[in-house]
């Protein structure tokens, strides 16, 4: 009767809002998860409903060159992606997932807010006259303050929405387990939902009816998305923050260096643990010994003076799970920076491509134009697409030859994505000499559009969507699976930083070409007219760092063996 009623609750630490143990009757699973998939859905609207045509609104509204606009847009993305590192560093240290959501969403609310007025308010919005407009230092500073407060505030939602969705499915119940990678995938599929109408509908708005309903809409949506996940507060478990995990780590390296002369014992079973069932971390399970990075075991080797009036100096001896902790953080570094070249593959979506489609005749008949930044719901479609085949095809074919549950393991699904993403490059170069041979035979350097559909695009953003669906969500997968249980926020936050830092290296890139190719007054790779330029150079530069990083990609993922845990959270 009572291994019955134990039954009924998580085994994974979670609790309920009312900080109970989790019934799993009545809290998690899919019921939890269709709030969660809502929010983000919303979420992701109006994130990408104000970001997609971000570069011709500094274009258009604050008269920013090519090369000004795209750096300041990647600067921006790269913020967005950096916030979470706070974000999760609270969640996983003080207040845990849930609250660190509902408290991150009114500094986005209040961005967004911000946003709207600076583009719809006379005074906050710059003039504009004759198809010119004149933005002055305030109205710019508004600009800026309103996009910067919507990165701080997405910051505490990205690295926890995944993650708090994945807590609704137990660990050591195997047939929830099964569900978690499921998960993922529509996680994903629910953001590109929200990103279609964004790159559509919100696109064409701002393009076509004003950029203050363009911005408005989705500040509108953020408020919706907010209500969604309040109203499913009884339903979710949460996990328990475990304290801060930077304390933690530190405790590893200090008691470690204070014993690097002490002798490691050949059996492993003589290095300190806790005799508990469960790790001493509030909410984490114990973590199995590995036999890389061997001087961190010196932090658990006992020794004499490694307590003081019988309480353990945590300074001085660590737990197995506690130098385990820190090996696993120490492993997933050589696999996420891999993801950084590809971050910046995937953020040209957002600058090149929409530059080089503004180049192509947009018209899709007679009296409708489509947008440039608008292909990017080709992305979104492809995404879609990729993801639904890959849950229910792809995975049942692989795993027949791969005896593998989920189809590829997490590094398989990665590195196939890697692969997709020099295929997207090598289609952009493709179209880029093609575009640029049209206008040299015609002689159309000075038209600013030239007669060639920009549905020539359609196959590069299609293929980065389908890098996405393998290299993107197998990298939620594989950060949230193998980060330690206490640890969750801070490696999810630590994949989104690989976005981060592609999107600076996406600057960096262009500010090393503008530089390198406009020596001694030449116009550059990337001029404000493409047409003089050579942005097809800058694609096979992308496809050749591409393909160095898959091979790097490929020896580091032979070295990596997954965590193993052995036992249950208290």
């Amino acid at each position: 009767m009572a291994a019955m009623e134990e039954d009924i609750y998580t085994r994974d630490g979670t609790v309920n809002i009312h900080k109970k143990p989790a019934n799993k009757t009545k809290t998690g699973n899919w019921k939890a998860c269709r709030f969660i998939l809502v929010t983000e859905c919303c979420e992701r609207l109006a994130y990408y409903g104000m970001s997609t045509n971000l570069v011709n609104y500094l274009k258009i509204r604050l008269n920013e060159a090519n090369a000004s606009a795209s750096t300041i847009v990647t600067n921006w993305s790269g913020t967005c992606y950096v916030t979470p590192l706070i974000g999760a560093f609270i969640a996983d240290s003080f207040l845990g997932r849930y609250l660190t959501i509902a408290s991150f969403c009114t500094i986005y609310v209040l961005g967004m807010t911000l946003l709207t007025l600076s583009a719809s308010v006379h005074g906050l919005k710059p003039d504009c006259s004759n198809g010119h407009c004149h933005p002055t230092a305030s109205q710019k500073g508004i600009f800026f303050a309103a996009i910067y407060l919507i990165a701080f505030g997405t910051g505490g939602i990205k690295p926890c929405v995944s993650s708090f969705g994945a807590d609704q499915f137990d660990d050591n119940d195997e047939k929830e387990k099964k569900k978690k990678s499921s998960f993922f995938n529509w996680f994903y599929l629910s953001i590109n939902v929200g990103a279609l109408i964004a790159s559509s509908v919100l696109v064409w708005i701002q393009m076509n009816v004003g950029w203050g309903w363009g911005f408005g809409v989705p500040a509108v949506a953020m408020a919706i998305a907010v209500g969604f996940f309040f109203f499913g507060s009884s339903l979710y478990r949460l996990q328990k923050p475990g304290g801060s995990p930077l304390t933690r780590i530190a405790q590893v390296l200090v008691a470690s260096v204070r014993k690097y002369r002490v002798e490691i014992p050949s059996d492993k079973t003589l290095l300190y643990e806790t005799s508990d069932v469960g790790s001493f971390i509030q909410g984490s399970r114990k973590l199995v010994h590995t036999e890389k990075f061997r001087f961190l075991d010196k932090a658990a080797v006992e020794t004499e003076d490694d307590s003081h009036k019988g309480a353990v100096n945590p300074w001085k001896l660590c737990t197995v799970t506690q130098v385990e902790e820190f090996k696993s953080i120490i492993r997933v570094l050589p696999i996420w920076a891999t993801g950084i070249v590809f971050s910046a593959v995937y953020s040209q979506m957002n600058t090149m491509f929409i530059l080089q489609g503004d180049t192509l005749d947009q018209h899709m008949g007679p009296n409708f134009k489509i947008p440039a930044a608008s292909l990017s719901l080709f992305d979104t479609l492809s995404v879609i697409f990729w993801a639904l085949v890959y849950d229910q095809v792809i995975v049942r074919v692989a795993k027949k030859y791969t005896k593998n549950e989920r189809g590829f393991t997490q590094l398989q699904r990665m590195g196939i994505g890697l692969v997709i993403s020099i295929f997207a490059m090598i289609s952009a170069g493709i179209l880029e000499v093609a575009r640029l041979n049209y206008v040299r035979r015609n002689n159309y350097y000075d038209l600013e559009v030239i007669p060639m559909t920009i549905f020539w695009q359609v196959p590069q953003y299609f293929l980065v969507g389908c890098a996405e669906v393998f290299t993107f969500i197998g990298q939620m997968e594989f950060f949230y699976d193998q980060a330690p249980d206490a640890m969750r926020s801070l490696c999810s936050a630590l994949s989104l930083t690989t976005n981060a830092l592609g999107n600076y290296l996406s600057t960096l890139l262009v500010i090393v070409v503008t530089k390198v190719t406009t020596r001694n007054g030449k116009l550059g790779w990337i001029p404000d007219n493409l047409n003089e330029g050579h942005l097809d150079y800058f694609y096979w530069l992308l496809a050749v760092l591409s393909l160095i990083n898959f091979f790097v990609y490929l020896m580091i993922s032979k070295w990596y063996t997954y965590k193993k845990v052995v036992s249950v959270a208290t």
